[in-house]
């Protein structure tokens, strides 16, 4: 029997730009009961009218100003083109409206750095959307790493590679929307090697080129002081799935998932039997991040502990030296 709190604060919430990752979204923020489908925005308004009919949100605007300005807004979800999540998190943070913007947070450094400032200066809560340090199966791989039954981290290898569907070909390929894989999917490892090893201290990085000039490949390595290495893949040019293979001293460990489900970790102790441990989050595990914002809001925080603004900052630094070393450059950049 589920139990309701019923001092439990509601929080409306509203989305920015409605497609397929806001409908994955707001399936799981219909299952918690302090979540409350408020309003949703598209530069379309019968797009936008349409989500909300389908979803049961109370209104519906054909403009993302609007939504913003609404007082009774209390969090907005940003799931629009990543060009534009700087533009759009500073004009909720303007209007005092907490937000959780999908990744990747923005562009660059500079702007990633501009929307952290404003949410610090106005003290208006604001959290990159990094799906996978929620999950159960990601949870777990730290667990298994902290027990120390592996030993110390040797070298990682992580990977993320697709063939996307014909039909939006033409968007990966579209760089006045920052098209690339490393920001589409290759954040994933790249969040891999920071969370389980660290910031690197030195990075080496090539790419392929689609005919737009937008990257759909790339290699990086990664470089420690301490001895320790890092390989991050992406493509859109095979198929190898999504996964993180992490050799220890005493061990190996395997961190594989499909696109949001089949979660698994297999854990390798020399000499013993393998571990494998299967997770199938429910509402495909979206609603922790909801979750997770609002209970930082409940306590006052701005930041969330698990993707405090420090860790974003690192990431699009990761992601700035990557591009600047394999020459994968946005449109409105000087070649």
């Amino acid at each position: 029997m589920l139990i309701i709190n019923a001092n439990m604060r509601k929080y409306r919430w509203g989305i920015i730009a409605p497609g397929r990752m806001a409908t994955n979204f707001t399936k799981a923020l219909k299952t918690l009961d302090n979540a409350e489908l408020y309003a949703v925005a598209s530069r379309n308004y019968e797009k936008a009218k349409n989500f909300a009919s389908d979803f049961g949100f109370q209104k519906a605007y054909g403009s993302y100003e609007e939504l913003a300005k609404d007082p009774n807004v209390d969090i907005i979800y940003i799931t629009s083109p990543n060009k534009f999540h700087k533009e759009h998190t500073l004009m909720c943070l303007r209007n005092d409206k907490a937000v959780l913007c999908e990744k990747t947070f923005a562009a660059n450094y500079s702007e990633v750095k501009e929307m952290v400032d404003m949410s610090e200066s106005r003290k208006v809560f604001l959290m990159e959307a990094l799906w996978s340090l929620y999950q159960p199966f990601y949870k777990k791989a730290k667990e298994v790493l902290q027990s120390g039954g592996l030993g110390e981290i040797i070298q990682l290898n992580g990977y993320f590679s697709y063939f996307p569907d014909p039909k939006r070909w033409h968007l990966k390929c579209d760089r006045s929307l920052n098209a690339c894989s490393l920001h589409d999917i290759g954040i994933y490892p790249v969040i891999d090697a920071l969370t389980f090893i660290g910031v690197p201290d030195e990075i080496l990085a090539s790419a392929q080129f689609t005919h737009t000039g937008s990257e759909k490949s790339f290699n990086a390595l990664f470089n420690y002081k301490n001895g320790k290495v890092a390989t991050i893949y992406s493509s859109y040019c095979t198929n190898a799935g999504i996964g993180c293979l992490l050799m220890c001293e005493k061990g190996n460990m395997w961190v594989t998932r499909d696109r949001v489900m089949n979660q698994q970790v297999v854990v390798e102790v020399f000499g013993e039997e393998k571990q494998v441990f299967d997770y199938n989050p429910p509402v495909m595990g979206y609603h922790w991040e909801a979750q997770e914002v609002m209970r930082c809001l409940d306590n006052g925080l701005i930041e969330s502990p698990i993707v405090p603004h420090s860790f974003s900052i690192d990431v699009i630094k990761v992601l700035d030296e990557i591009r600047r070393k394999a020459g994968i450059v946005f449109l409105y950049e000087k070649e």
